[in-house]
Parts: structure tokens; sequence; C-alpha cells
């Protein structure tokens, strides 16, 4: 467990990278047929026809994969109050099976609450990458946090 990270403990410029993980054709066909069934997700006989030219995975399950790497980091586990929202979000390539992905956070606003004192918000830039270094998603993350002083 690493310590404790606190609202007062970032500054802009932070950066953090997760472990990889490498995405199977399985785990894009178990999500697709469960959360977003489209043929180019689901659909083996027709994908090579499809403008993506194979299988890809879901953007949602894009974003799902790489929030789960963010939070292994346990950067903000277990000050996170929640957070209000993503902003930018945008899917730049497909997630194909046998990639190996990675995230790259970086702190890019730190605001403390006007009118609680005890938190903050930390605002992330998430970036997804491949294992080509290509990014295929990327967006802002809103944390709130509670503060130091507050604990």
């Amino acid at each position: 467990m690493r310590p404790i990270r606190y609202f007062d403990d970032y500054v802009v410029g932070d950066r953090f990278v997760t472990d990889r993980v490498t995405i199977t054709e399985g785990m894009i066909l178990q999500f697709a047929r469960m959360y977003d069934t489209q043929l180019f997700h689901t659909n083996l006989d027709q994908v090579a026809e499809s403008n993506f030219g194979g299988l890809i995975g879901s953007g949602l399950q894009t974003l799902n994969f790489s929030f789960a790497l963010f939070f292994r980091l346990e950067l903000v586990q277990p000050v996170a109050l929640g957070g209000p929202g993503l902003d930018n979000l945008r899917w730049t390539r497909p997630l194909r099976p046998g990639d190996t992905i990675h995230v790259v956070c970086e702190a890019t606003k730190i605001v403390p609450s006007r009118s609680k004192p005890d938190r903050g918000m930390l605002t992330m830039r998430h970036d997804t990458f491949n294992q080509h270094d290509e990014l295929i998603l990327t967006f802002d993350c809103m944390h709130l946090l509670r503060r130091r002083e507050a604990a």
C-alpha cells in the first residue's frame, strides 16, 4: 500500500505511469456482448468488412481499462470523494485484440474548494497508449479529494 496522498500533496505537472495490460479478443467480445453490441465489437464474421478492418474494443471498454489501470496506482484512494465528470474525452485510435496498453496521468489543475475547505479538485489528464506508444484515448478527469488538514 502506498502512502496516502491528499489533495495538498499534488502539484501541477506531477506525472504517474500505470502498469501495462494486454487486451485479448475474448475480453473485447465478453464486454461488447454485454454492454456495446455494435457489430464491429461483436461479430467476428463481419468485422473485416467494417470501416475498422477488424475487431475493435468498445470505447467504453477502453475507458474502463484506463480507469482500472489508474486506480491500481492507489493515488486517490482512500481520500477520493468522487468526481463531477470528464472533459475532452476523445478516442484517437481503436483498441484492438493483442494491444498492450498503459496510462500516463498528469496533474493539470489544482483548485481548493472555497465553500468546503476540507477538500479540493484535482484535474488530471489521462492518456492511454498502446504498445506502439500511439495515443488511443485521452480525457481530463476531475478528482474531488480530501485535504491533509481535514484528516
